[in-house]
């Protein structure tokens, strides 16, 4: 077995991340315009959109979900510094 076999792990042992781990706020608007949109074709029943409405719509909201959690997380990744800077060690805003 070679190097190039086994699957490279960090230091804590863990996997790589999931597909939208590193997105960042473009990537998660990117996702829910996706999302959006495909819903739309499936409520239209535009070509190319599954027999079944509900797997379609199914599918189109977990793009959707996604994005929206991506950019909440983005969110607030940007405010905590923030709030961090203002306030003293015994939790007032100076």
């Amino acid at each position: 077995m070679t190097d190039k076999d086994v699957e490279q792990t960090d230091e804590r042992g863990y996997g790589p991340g999931p597909w939208w781990a590193e997105l960042g706020a473009w990537g998660a608007v990117g996702l829910i315009v996706v999302g959006v949109v495909s819903a739309v074709w499936v409520f239209l029943r535009l070509p190319g959109a599954p027999e079944n409405l509900a797997t379609g719509c199914y599918q189109a909201a977990k793009v959707l979900a996604i994005g929206l959690v991506l950019a909440g997380s983005a969110l607030l990744g940007r405010r905590r510094p923030v709030a961090a800077r203002g306030a003293t060690s015994d939790g007032a805003a100076s």
